[in-house]
């Protein structure tokens, strides 16, 4: 898919829209194609790590995620915070990125009407998507990857009684799993946590196992 733009409260932000191929059906004349956006379960937004060290829509473990979430029907839209990649903007300590996830949500509500809204992110990425998904009604599910509880304030996240899925790295150095296993025994259910043996922060060598734990996790959701 080509780069497109969403409009934000600071200029446009550049955004790629992954969707899931197109289901195929039977008619009088043969085999057709149903239109892709008939057949998506969900629109999921996914906000990427820090933007202040290497993060981007394109970081290795969230481009997976992004492709997992399509193999079970989900149209995804990655964008780049203010001020990364071709971004307008400037860093604004997460306030202005999380008015950047919310231009983003507002996007995909308009792009996929009815379906279900889900938010995903990782690292800090994670703080903005699933604050920002517990406090907005539309969205009925919140997946972190790398969550970052350590770093940041995830009660929101904590008390919501919305579905949430999390999956995190055994040797995860900026979260350490011991904070993040508190967190989740802490966590209103439903929730589900699956830890990838050997991980780091960014899944280093590990980011197909993040890709399967998505999928195993949601196919069924």
């Amino acid at each position: 898919m080509p780069p497109l733009e969403i409009p934000g409260p600071s200029g446009a932000l550049e955004a790629l829209l992954d969707e899931p191929a197109p289901e195929r059906g039977v008619n009088g004349d043969g085999l057709v194609e149903i239109g892709r956006r008939q057949g998506v379960r969900a629109a999921v937004v996914f906000g990427h790590p820090h933007p202040q060290h290497g993060g981007t829509m394109h970081t290795k473990a969230v481009y997976q995620s992004a492709k997992a979430l399509t193999r079970i029907g989900c149209a995804v839209v990655r964008f780049n915070f203010r001020g990364v990649g071709k971004s307008a903007g400037a860093w604004n300590e997460g306030v202005g990125e999380k008015e950047d996830f919310r231009a983003a949500l507002a996007f995909a509500q308009e792009q996929y009407a009815g379906r279900p809204l889900w938010v995903a992110g990782m690292s800090f990425g994670s703080w903005i998507a699933l604050t920002a998904g517990a406090e907005d009604a539309r969205v009925s599910t919140l997946i972190g990857v790398a969550t970052a509880v350590s770093r940041y304030d995830f009660s929101v996240v904590r008390d919501s009684v919305k579905p949430k899925f999390f999956i995190h790295g055994e040797r995860d150095e900026i979260c350490p799993l011991k904070n993040m296993r508190e967190f989740y025994a802490g966590a209103a259910d439903p929730k589900e946590l699956v830890v990838i043996d050997g991980a780091d922060h960014v899944f280093d060598g590990k980011t197909g196992d993040v890709a399967d734990a998505i999928e195993e996790l949601l196919a069924d959701w």
